[in-house]
């Protein structure tokens, strides 16, 4: 998590991560452990036929890693409008 003006922003932690930190990321932020996050995007993915796995590609694209200021998905708009 980083403060921001005092206050949350969500990040994908370095610490904790086992993938791409979004589960991390997302304990943090919401206060509870990242175990349980990964086993209910586990079961969840099981039962939408994978759309939470999209789900989770999607918030690894969009969601900043910590310490940078901006997301991969940022960083290619913006790579893109440059001439």
């Amino acid at each position: 998590m980083s403060n921001v003006n005092g206050s949350k922003m969500l990040v994908r932690t370095r610490d904790g991560r086992i993938v791409a930190g979004v589960c991390s990321g997302l304990g943090v932020y919401f206060g509870v452990d990242a175990n349980l996050i990964r086993v209910i995007l586990a079961v969840v993915t099981v039962f939408t036929g994978g759309f939470a796995a999209l789900a989770y590609l999607a918030a690894w694209v969009v969601m900043p890693e910590e310490g940078e200021k901006t997301s991969i998905a940022e960083n290619f708009v913006n790579k893109s409008r440059k001439p």
